[in-house]
């Protein structure tokens, strides 16, 4: 085990890699996580402050047109112009 550690001479070298690897993983992982969250909370913000929108049984909201029928620049209005 000793032999091990001591790395053929190189442990000097190789431990401080080891540790500074580990550092930088853990440090991208703690700020992937924090950037997780303040992205949850802005998207539960935006979606509490957006009026809720009714849906019938067909898919449609409540003008009657469907979802996709609202999206600006669609094939159909294209062609119609």
């Amino acid at each position: 085990m000793n032999e091990f550690l001591h790395m053929g001479g190189y442990a000097a070298y190789v431990w401080p890699a080891y540790g500074i690897a580990t550092l930088v993983l853990l440090g991208l992982l703690v700020a992937t996580w924090k950037g997780l969250r303040n992205a949850e909370a802005t998207l539960k913000a935006l979606e509490s402050a957006r009026p809720a929108r009714r849906r019938t049984r067909n898919g449609s909201n409540s003008t009657g047109r469907k979802a996709a029928d609202q999206t600006a620049g669609t094939p159909a209005e294209a062609s119609e112009g």
